[in-house]
């Protein structure tokens, strides 16, 4: 039988198409199935962030004044008049016997501090300390420090925004690891916390300060881990 006349046995031609046919499909699955669980990752990735974020909007927006809200000193956290006026009323009741309003801007005066805040009384260096060196959360928490430590303050009445209160307290709880932070969250009445998914602008605020506070977690736990 010459070359010519060579027959390749048709069980065997039968099979060759089958066979790299299998690989194909083989191939094709093993692809299908890589992308299944990315997908299952991803998923899973998102649903845990959405729950995460979602715990953090309960927090503030259920977050309360402490009933005992008593301290060595009082720090507030600039950022709005509210905040600094629920502050020097603190400090007014007797709450504490020293303030240190942190993030002053440097061509802000006491007097002018004093007007905004409707305080009854002057704002004296004896009793209340202006912080002008801060331009962030992070710097607040180096600056209080710096403040409570010189004066050897074992407890501290925090006060900011609600929804700003998470991210302060991770902030002075690294710099303060051994002072008692006592949190005092201050509620705007232009914002709407109790229906927060209900009000775009909230829900993007809220989402924005949780990044941060997220970021602040992280590079707090690896400045403590170096």
């Amino acid at each position: 039988m010459t070359h010519a006349d060579t027959v390749i046995d048709p069980a065997l031609d039968d099979a060759l198409p089958r066979a790299s046919g299998g690989r194909v499909r083989g191939g094709r699955r093993k692809r299908l199935g890589l992308r299944v669980v990315f997908v299952a990752v991803v998923t899973a990735l998102v649903a845990g962030l959405l729950g995460q974020f979602a715990l953090f909007a309960h927090r503030v927006s259920t977050a309360s004044v402490p009933e005992t809200a008593n301290a060595d000193a009082i720090v507030v956290l600039t950022g709005g008049h509210a905040r600094v006026s629920e502050a020097v009323r603190l400090l007014e009741e007797g709450r504490a016997n020293r303030l240190l309003i942190s993030g002053v801007h440097p061509g802000t005066t006491r007097e002018q501090l004093a007007a905004v805040t409707a305080s009854p009384m002057p704002l004296e260096k004896q009793s209340v300390e202006l912080d002008r060196v801060a331009l962030n959360t992070a710097g607040n928490a180096v600056e209080t420090a710096n403040w409570v430590r010189k004066n050897g303050f074992s407890s501290l009445l925090v006060v900011t925004s609600a929804y700003h209160l998470p991210r302060a307290e991770v902030e002075l709880a690294g710099a303060l690891p051994d002072v008692n932070l006592i949190a005092y969250p201050v509620f705007s009445k232009d914002l709407n916390l109790g229906v927060w998914y209900r009000e775009p602008a909230t829900m993007r605020l809220l989402i924005r300060e949780y990044v941060k506070y997220i970021l602040a977690r992280l590079r707090i736990t690896v400045q403590g881990v170096g």
